[in-house]
């Protein structure tokens, strides 16, 4: 049997680098055919070497220039998003793994999925920014779309063979970030080597930070949404500080199903790269004895008031949640740069939400005009 071709948008990220790890386990399931990234040209050049793909595109113009002549021979080179979104959707890509960060990594996800693809899907803002037009498109077109996120990945298992009109509650855990037991009067003064140390996951310093105010657990209830067609007031989530527990569903007879792993995202990876049957992946076996015990606690809007805002979000349109989304990537940036504090963030948010209308989006052009609106209102925030 021939195997999978993979596209990997964001290849030289925590999720690509991942991915990478899977396919050179099972050489004999998956190929390269091409490998996206930004600006991390060294990262590139390493995975292009082992992975041999037959493209490398980096987005970015400047980190494609320093591959000039350096790629291995046969592996040839593009830069520019046109190229990304041309070669995920390239009759020669049977499966797509969309692990670029941020609302950037729509158009090539996608392309994917309008031209029917199996997708892996990492990028948890294509669904936040829009949902509603994704999940359309993917079922217009056939694709199989199949959650990357450990979370939604856990509830995905949760869901095989199962009625799904049965479902009472959807859970999503959380480990509740390095500052989950923290006085929160104190906050303020966390510095972003503090917010990027997280304690169960190896993640990228956005991302990190996402879990660090919570915000990135808002986005999942957000994307969950949308990825199972679940109605808004059967969504929660509990903090678990071990991450061993990574989702469960409560169906109406009482019943609770959970899938639970070692915290490693090779785990979930595999799963979307093929669910049946099982990769191995390296990752450590659980040993629920060793383990000791697991443990869970309600989440403390005081302390995370991203998960208060979210329910507003959820009951909304999607404009909210694009501007949720959009102010959060502005708000989230600045903080790493030292230009506002940690509490900042979801204020500065919350202030964006204030701002903007409760409106449905059609088309992607929507999308692109919300959120560039949210990202103008949040930089006004900062700077009043």
């Amino acid at each position: 049997m021939q195997a999978t071709r993979m596209t990997v948008l964001g290849a030289t990220g925590s999720i690509g680098c991942s991915t990478a790890d899977v396919m050179l386990q099972h050489p004999d399931k998956f190929s390269a055919f091409a490998l996206v990234g930004h600006r991390n040209a060294d990262k590139m050049l390493e995975l292009a070497s082992s992975l041999r793909p037959q493209w490398v595109v980096m987005t970015d113009a400047d980190a494609a220039k320093q591959l000039l002549g350096r790629l291995p021979t046969g592996v040839r080179l593009e830069s520019g998003m046109d190229a990304a979104i041309e070669l995920s959707s390239a009759t020669e890509t049977d499966m797509v793994m969309a692990a670029m960060v941020g609302s950037a990594g729509l158009p090539a996800t996608l392309a994917a999925v309008q031209a029917g693809k199996r997708v892996g899907l990492a990028n948890k803002e294509c669904l936040v920014t829009a949902g509603q037009i994704f999940m359309s498109e993917a079922r217009k077109a056939g694709a199989e779309v199949v959650p990357v996120d450990s979370e939604h990945a856990a509830i995905h298992q949760c869901l095989v063979g199962h009625d799904h009109a049965s479902i009472s509650q959807v859970i999503l855990t959380a480990s509740g970030g390095p500052f989950r037991d923290r006085d929160p009067a104190t906050l303020h003064a966390v510095t972003p080597e503090e917010a990027i140390a997280h304690p169960n996951w190896d993640m990228g310093a956005k991302i990190s930070v996402d879990s660090a105010t919570m915000m990135n657990k808002a986005l999942e209830l957000i994307e969950a949404r949308w990825l199972f067609n679940i109605e808004p007031s059967k969504l929660s989530a509990i903090i678990h500080p071990e991450s061993i527990v990574h989702g469960m569903i409560e169906y109406s007879d009482g019943s609770v199903l959970a899938q639970l792993a070692m915290p490693d995202m090779r785990m979930p990876i595999a799963y979307a790269m093929q669910a049946q049957p099982r990769l191995t992946t390296g990752i450590p076996w659980l040993d629920l004895a060793k383990t000791g015990q697991l443990n869970f606690q309600a989440v403390d809007k005081v302390r995370f008031p991203a998960m208060r805002l979210v329910q507003d979000v959820l009951q909304g349109e999607d404009a909210l949640a694009i501007t949720l989304n959009a102010a959060n990537e502005v708000a989230n940036a600045a903080f790493r740069n030292r230009d506002i504090g940690f509490m900042d963030i979801v204020t500065t948010v919350e202030k964006a939400l204030q701002q903007v209308d409760n409106t449905p989006v059609e088309t992607l052009d929507d999308v692109w005009s919300h959120d560039a609106h949210a990202r103008a209102i949040a930089v006004e925030v900062m700077n009043a």
